[in-house]
């Protein structure tokens, strides 16, 4: 694979991440996924940080759409966010990718070449 098929790679595997956590945050809770209680709390700084980190990019834009629609942001603020939650996906990617490499190796397998 070349660079930019790697790439397309880890974001769609970090776009897929970030669904599946945010939308499982908000079976169990009942609630969007947003930077507010019960996904980010001071209380719970840890929890906080995994949750933020896993379903970040879905939080963002929730709350960036949801301020727009308020009119508390303008529409360039809005394709910031966007791109934001881009590059944050992209970032996510490439750590569950690491992360799944650093497992196969660690369980004596080999990734094919």
């Amino acid at each position: 694979m070349g660079p930019l098929e790697l790439t397309l790679f880890a974001f769609v595997v970090g776009l897929t991440a970030c669904g599946l956590a945010g939308s499982a945050m908000e079976l169990v809770s009942g609630r969007k996924v947003a930077f507010t209680e019960p996904y980010v709390s001071p209380s719970h700084v840890l929890r906080s940080l995994l949750a933020t980190a896993c379903a970040g990019p879905f939080m963002l834009v929730n709350d960036a759409i949801d301020a727009r629609r308020e009119r508390r942001i303008s529409k360039w603020a809005l394709m910031s966010c966007g791109c934001t939650a881009i590059a944050w996906s992209l970032a996510l990617g490439v750590v569950v990718l690491a992360i799944a490499s650093w497992t196969i190796r660690l369980l004596g397998s080999e990734l094919p070449a």
